[in-house]
């Protein structure tokens, strides 16, 4: 063996060699840097939501004056002399600006949440017409009226559903309507560090959520000159016509792509759709909306061209784009412009107004772009699935094409080969992009998904997309059935796609919830990998890896305890058990998905073998004491010199002292519960101390 001692020639120049390639590497960024930006910019958004309390404005204005005096510096020292400074503090001022926006609409969006549960009249405007996950209608008030509820406190907007007879007098939205039911604050955290719902409703201004058994009256019709009733009564009427005339299957699918109405569609059927990994298809986001600006970009500049004169004397181009902007305009208002659909045409406006200034439409730059402009828009956004899995998989396409083009390396294969070869990287890419996206999220891996994308995406594209586009165009002639049934045949065979594919055998999987680092070190390695110019961009591989063990050692809490304190479940061998069959279906069934179980929750209280009111276990050498009978017939002091850990869901006072555990108070204050097994030794938390103090946790 021939030893190298220190100062060998062949050591300096390999060292030489790995110098001279970072710096090379580091060089080529220059150019790049943009892209960079909206990371930053998250980076400083997900800071914001990360904080355990809300940041002093005295806090982000010294944070504001410091990025003043760093790039005062800069412009003092000059340009030439900084441009490694720059990088710094135009990286340092995206993340404050990220902080500073996020903070500005929490802040901005602030409206009352109601504090206590309410019983009595309700009165309001509905605002939005949908479906709860219990297959029941729901309506959204807003201008809302409760008894006994002072106008400063009471909430901005309330959502409803309907539990009661449906009156045969229709209700649409601007009505003002009346009914009797019951409303409450938005519950916290099912578990620990759980899905925020208290945040999610407090950018949607929601304040009380809630029921009626009662019949819904309506006291005034809306106001004729307003724009947003128009404008409903279009997608009503559209979402219903399409119904009409076309199955009972396709029907309902049909109008959710066309008019964003999803209220007719079967469970069944989205379950059908979530195990083959199509219900993206139902959603209107990026791929309708560039499904059909893509096919009003090339008719139309497919009929300028074969117009001699106009092809030479006009910008085919150009007009091209500027009409797919136009049709993007009319289907975000006609699909009811929600979030994703918002997302979508912004990130296509961008690309189509790239055209119109002769630059590339598919590019980092406008990614980075129409990233900005959403985050900047509504940077809640951020922690949501759609804005995560929509620009995992805009960014990787972009970035792996681009990399092909630019080595020419689909030029290699023969014609007729590559939109097939296209289609099968694209759809592999997009699924591998999104994959632990929607597995951190659902809690469900489609092993298929694939393959039912292959079956069915070019179908969307090439037949429904188009035929929804024929049937726009021939309405006015009355010849809209065309188009519809060109649609229909096209949506039959993606059922039947779903169908197949949700039936073979381990067609799913479900996946255990993640560690709350693992999704933006997946997001760091990801867009090292898509962004970062030259081989250093294998670095981005380091945290996926990271991300991939912390995912892989993941462990769930050994118990589990409801906000309400009278649902309880405990890990046992790998499953859990409830002590209860029925009652906080939501936060049973939440559970049992996180821990990676396909059980419901009838199954996992008949393993469990506890009694619903009455439950004993010993967990590490500590007994653990469930209690929720009558609050009357229980001795506090004898029940907690009795047990180690003592659960007490129906006493509403505390417990004496020396003794731990929970009562209602403790429920109503803190939430719900997780207990770990660490080192032979029980550790408790509970989700108000993982939500921190923040504007939207109820007080």
């Amino acid at each position: 063996m021939i030893e190298t001692r220190a100062g060998d020639p062949d050591q300096l120049s390999g060292r030489k060699r790995v110098f001279q390639l970072i710096s090379d590497d580091v060089g080529k960024q220059h150019r790049h840097l943009f892209t960079w930006s909206p990371v930053a910019f998250g980076i400083g958004v997900g800071l914001y939501f990360s904080l355990k309390g809300e940041p002093a404005w005295e806090a982000l204005a010294g944070a504001a004056f410091m990025v003043a005096f760093m790039w005062a510096f800069v412009l003092v020292r000059g340009y030439a002399r900084s441009r490694g400074l720059i990088v710094v503090v135009w990286g340092v001022s995206l993340v404050i600006s990220g902080l500073c926006v996020a903070s500005f609409h929490s802040h901005r969006l602030a409206a009352p949440v109601l504090s206590y549960r309410y019983y009595g009249p309700i009165e309001g405007r509905v605002v939005a017409i949908d479906t709860s996950a219990s297959q029941k209608p729901r309506l959204t008030l807003d201008q809302v009226n409760l008894s006994r509820v002072p106008p400063k406190r009471t909430p901005k907007h309330v959502r409803v559903s309907l539990h009661g007879p449906t009156l045969p007098i229709p209700i649409g939205l601007g009505d003002y309507v009346m009914t009797t039911g019951h409303l409450g604050p938005p519950s916290g955290p099912v578990e620990p560090g759980g899905f925020d719902f208290q945040r999610h409703l407090w950018f949607q201004q929601i304040g009380a959520l809630g029921y009626t058994r009662n019949p819904v009256l309506r006291s005034m019709d809306a106001k004729q000159s307003s724009w947003g009733l128009a404008l409903h009564r279009v997608r009503r009427s559209l979402s219903q016509g399409i119904q009409d005339r076309m199955s009972a299957t396709e029907g309902p699918f049909a109008a959710a792509i066309v008019t964003g109405d999803r209220s007719s569609l079967d469970q069944n059927l989205l379950e059908t759709l979530r195990a083959s990994n199509l219900a993206h298809l139902l959603a209107i986001s990026g791929l309708h909306m560039g499904l059909l600006t893509g096919a009003v970009f090339f008719i139309v500049r497919l009929m300028l061209s074969t117009v001699p004169k106009a092809a030479v004397r006009l910008p085919v181009q150009k007009i091209a784009a500027i009409s797919a902007l136009i049709a993007a305009i009319l289907y975000l208002g006609i699909s009811g412009a929600n979030v994703a659909t918002q997302r979508a045409f912004i990130m296509v406006s961008v690309m189509l107004l790239a055209i119109c200034v002769e630059r590339p439409a598919l590019s980092l730059r406008a990614v980075a772009i129409a990233g900005l402009i959403i985050l900047v828009l509504a940077p809640q956004s951020l922690v949501g699935p759609g804005f995560q899995m929509s620009f995992a998989a805009t960014t990787a396409l972009v970035a792996v094409f681009g990399y092909l083009r630019d080595r020419g390396t689909m030029l290699g294969l023969p014609r007729w080969m590559r939109g097939f070869v296209a289609l099968l990287l694209s759809s592999f890419i997009a699924g591998a992009a999104t994959a632990p996206f929607g597995a951190a999220h659902f809690n469900q891996l489609a092993h298929y998904g694939l393959l039912a994308n292959l079956l069915s995406v070019p179908v969307m594209g090439f037949v429904v997309m188009p035929g929804a586009l024929i049937a726009a165009v021939l309405t006015p002639l009355g010849g809209e059935y065309a188009g519809l049934w060109v649609m229909e045949q096209g949506l039959s065979w993606i059922l039947g796609v779903s169908q197949f594919v949700a039936n073979l055998d381990g067609s799913t999987s479900a996946i255990i919830a993640p560690n709350p680092w693992v999704l933006p070190l997946i997001s760091l390695g990801g867009l090292t990998l898509c962004i970062w110019q030259g081989v250093g961009r294998v670095v981005g591989l380091v945290p996926i890896a990271l991300a991939c063990v912390l995912w892989v050692k993941q462990e769930r809490p050994i118990v589990l305890i409801a906000e309400s304190g009278r649902l309880i479940g405990i890990l046992k061998n790998g499953v859990r058990g409830l002590n209860k069959p029925k009652g906080d279906g939501f936060a049973a069934r939440v559970w049992l998905e996180n821990d990676g179980d396909k059980s419901d929750q009838a199954q996992a209280a008949a393993r469990s073998g506890f009694e619903a009111n009455l439950l004993e276990v010993n967990l590490s050498g500590q007994r653990f004491g469930f209690n929720a009978a009558n609050p009357d017939k229980i001795d506090e002091i004898a029940y907690c010199a009795e047990f180690d850990l003592v659960i007490l869901p129906r006493v509403e006072t505390e417990l004496p002292n020396g003794c731990e555990g929970w009562t209602a108070l403790d429920f109503k204050t803190h939430g719900s519960v997780a207990i770990y097994l660490e080192n032979s030794k029980l550790r408790h938390e509970n989700s108000r101390s993982r939500q921190g103090d923040r504007l939207w946790v109820a007080k």
